[in-house]
């Protein structure tokens, strides 16, 4: 049998094949490349933390930057709302690496810690929903949910394909347009690599060309219209999704949108500090932080001007 054809049997997704077969037959010691942090340093806590889009098994996923992140920080609840595997891409070329095992093996083992680890799947992972309302490995699979803040502000969670018109009405364009998005992303590794060497911050080509489109920002703005209202229908505050790859904290007619971005283009996630406060959060930015925390300059999440922060009312 080939590896992508085990993948995508049914079987391959029980709890010892999950978490024996594939993410534990090639486990090795932590990679050199990826260095762990120092002990000295404590991690950044929050109460809540929402990621997405993670596309593991695929060559444009930032997994590397991921797994820093997942390491610098510590939350009461981990969301993990849709495309955390490319099912999709999977099934074109087998791509799996050590760093994407260390990414699965890495929230595994905060589940066992104690963390609250919650598995919404999405469309490229949707062979992850005849799971829904299962356990396994201390990671809880559900469809979606309300999450209640610490202020009280109940928020609907979901990936959000179910609102997406190309996914629900023609699949099949969802189909070239992820192979066309993949042409992009691969161009864009290219191009950044030539900034890493000269000395330049991170770009992403694919999210320029999404504000710059007029049709690609009139979809973006009816999706969030369409999320916006189904948080409303339900008589909830706000809701928290995925999918698009464009990370937003917004008031959309009185109700909290917020889009936690993804792991391949925006590198973002959205978090919950203690006090219910609701942000935006980088790579770039947490590692800074964990610098900072390891200097011992700071000891208080900073707070940037201009900084997109929401407490939901």
């Amino acid at each position: 049998m080939k590896p992508r054809e085990g993948f995508f049997d049914p079987g391959f997704f029980d709890i010892d094949a999950l978490i024996h077969q594939k993410l534990k037959q090639d486990a090795e010691p932590e990679a050199p490349q990826e260095p762990k942090r120092k002990s000295s340093a404590e991690p950044i806590r929050f109460r809540t933390i929402w990621i997405s889009d993670l596309h593991l098994g695929t060559t444009g996923c930032q997994a590397g930057r991921l797994l820093e992140f997942l390491r610098a920080t510590e939350s009461d609840t981990l969301y993990l709302i849709g495309d955390i595997i490319d099912g999709w891409q999977l099934r074109r070329r087998w791509y799996w690496d050590q760093n994407h095992n260390n990414v699965v093996q890495t929230v595994l083992k905060k589940a066992k810690k104690g963390t609250e680890v919650i598995f919404i799947p999405g469309n490229h992972d949707e062979m992850m929903r005849e799971f829904i309302d299962l356990d396994f490995g201390g990671i809880r699979i559900r469809d979606e949910l309300v999450h209640t803040t610490a202020q009280g502000k109940r928020l609907l969670v979901l990936h959000g394909d179910r609102f997406d018109g190309v996914i629900a009405c023609a699949k099949w364009l969802a189909y070239v347009g992820d192979s066309l998005y993949t042409m992009i992303l691969k161009f864009n590794q290219v191009f950044n690599n030539w900034r890493a060497r000269a000395g330049l911050p991170y770009w992403s080509l694919s999210q320029y060309l999404k504000l710059k489109v007029k049709n690609a920002v009139n979809y973006i703005s009816s999706f969030e219209d369409a999320l916006a209202a189904e948080a409303r229908k339900k008589g909830l505050d706000g809701v928290i999704c995925g999918h698009i790859h464009k990370p937003e904290i917004r008031s959309i007619d009185g109700i909290t949108y917020c889009n936690d971005g993804d792991w391949v283009e925006s590198l973002t996630a959205l978090v919950e500090e203690p006090n219910g406060e609701l942000r935006l959060v980088s790579w770039q930015e947490i590692m800074q932080e964990a610098m900072q925390e390891k200097r011992g300059s700071s000891t208080q999440h900073p707070k940037k001007e201009g900084e997109l922060c929401v407490s939901p009312s």
